[in-house]
C-alpha cells in the first residue's frame, strides 16, 4: 500500500473495501467462537484490549481536550451504551443460536433502521423512494429470519439469535441518530477513546455478574487469544479508523455503499472457516436486502447518518 500513499482517494478506496471485510470477520469469528467464549466476556475483553491499544494515541487528545468532554460526558455516555456495551453484546450474543451469515445479512439493513428511527424520532419525512426501499430490505430481512417459510413468520417461530440481532441493529441504528443530535465538539480519536472507555466501564459490572453467576468466563489460550486480537484491532479500532478516512475523502453517501459487501465477505469466510451452507433464501433475502439499501440510501442526508456498525 506503500505506492498508495500518495494518493488519497485511492487509499479511501481501500479501506473502505477492506472495513465490510473486518465486520464480516467479525460475525464470523463470534459464530466461530461460541463454545470458547462467553459473548459477554467477548465482547468486554475485545474492548478492553481496543482500550489498551487506542489509548496511547488517543489520551493526549483526550487531555487536551478534558473541559469540553467534561461538560459533554453524559452525552458520550449515552452513545457509548447504545454502540459499545449493548450493539457488539447483543451480536455476539445472537451468535450462539444464528449463523454468521444471517449475523451479517441482518446488519447490513442498519441503514434501513437508521431511516426509520430518523423518522420516528427526529420527525424525518422519507420520500417515496426511500418508503419503497426500507419496504423491500425489511421484506428481505423477513425472508432470512423466516427461512424462506411463511409458516415461521405466521407462527412467529425465530431463531432467538435472529431476533437479537434484529435488536443490536436497532441498537445501533439509536446510536446513528441520537449522534446526530448529540453531537460532542471533539476530534474524532478523542471521541472514540472516551467512547470506548465509558462503554466498557458500563459493560463491566454485566460482564461481572455474567462471570459469577452464569458463563464462568473462559480460559486464556491459543485458540481464545487469536480471535480475541483480531475483535479489538480490525473490527474494533481499524474499521473505524478505515471508514472515517474513506468518509473524509470520498463521501458518506459513496462510503455508505461499500457497507453492502458486508454480506457478500461473511457468506464466503463463513464458508470456508465455518462450513455454513448457503440457503435460497439467504440469495434472495439478500438481494432484498441490497435493492432496499440501495434505493433508501440514494439520500445522502439517510446515507451521511450510517456511520460504522463493527
Amino acid at each position: 500500500m506503500a505506492r498508495y500513499a500518495n494518493h488519497p482517494l485511492a487509499l479511501a478506496y481501500i479501506g473502505l473495501v477492506l472495513t465490510p471485510l473486518f465486520w464480516a470477520g467479525n460475525a464470523v469469528v463470534a459464530r466461530g467462537v461460541v463454545d470458547d467464549i462467553p459473548p459477554t466476556s467477548l465482547a468486554f475483553w475485545r474492548w478492553v484490549l481496543a482500550l489498551l491499544i487506542i489509548l496511547p494515541f488517543g489520551l493526549p487528545g483526550v487531555r487536551r481536550e478534558w473541559a469540553v468532554i467534561r461538560d459533554h460526558w453524559h452525552r458520550i455516555l449515552v452513545l457509548a451504551l447504545f454502540s459499545v456495551t449493548a450493539f457488539n453484546t447483543l451480536l455476539y450474543l445472537a451468535a450462539t443460536t444464528t449463523t454468521a451469515i444471517n449475523i451479517a445479512l441482518i446488519n447490513s439493513t442498519i441503514p434501513i433502521m437508521v431511516a426509520l428511527l430518523a423518522f420516528l424520532l427526529l420527525g424525518e419525512r422519507t420520500r417515496a423512494m426511500q418508503g419503497l426501499g426500507i419496504a423491500v430490505a425489511l421484506a428481505g430481512m423477513l425472508l432470512v429470519i423466516g427461512q424462506g417459510t411463511l409458516g415461521r413468520l405466521v407462527g412467529l417461530s425465530f431463531s432467538a439469535g435472529d431476533l437479537i440481532m434484529v435488536t443490536a441493529v436497532a441498537s445501533w441504528g439509536v446510536f446513528s441518530v441520537l449522534l446526530r443530535r448529540l453531537s460532542v465538539p471533539v476530534k474524532s480519536l478523542t471521541f472514540l477513546t472516551m467512547q470506548i472507555a465509558l462503554g466498557t466501564a458500563v459493560l463491566a459490572p454485566i460482564y461481572l455478574v455474567d462471570l459469577l453467576f452464569f458463563s464462568g468466563g473462559f480460559e486464556l489460550s491459543g485458540t481464545t487469544l487469536p480471535p480475541l486480537v483480531y475483535v479489538a484491532i480490525f473490527p474494533g479500532i481499524l474499521a473505524y479508523a478505515f471508514w472515517n478516512y474513506g468518509v473524509l475523502n470520498v463521501g458518506p453517501a459513496k462510503s455508505a455503499m461499500f457497507m453492502y459487501l458486508t454480506p457478500v465477505f461473511a457468506a464466503m469466510l463463513a464458508w470456508v472457516f465455518l462450513g455454513e451452507r448457503l440457503g435460497w433464501y439467504h440469495l434472495a433475502g439478500g438481494a432484498l436486502i441490497l435493492a432496499g439499501l440501495y434505493l433508501t440510501t440514494r439520500n445522502p442526508s439517510i446515507a451521511a447518518a450510517n456511520k460504522t456498525p463493527d
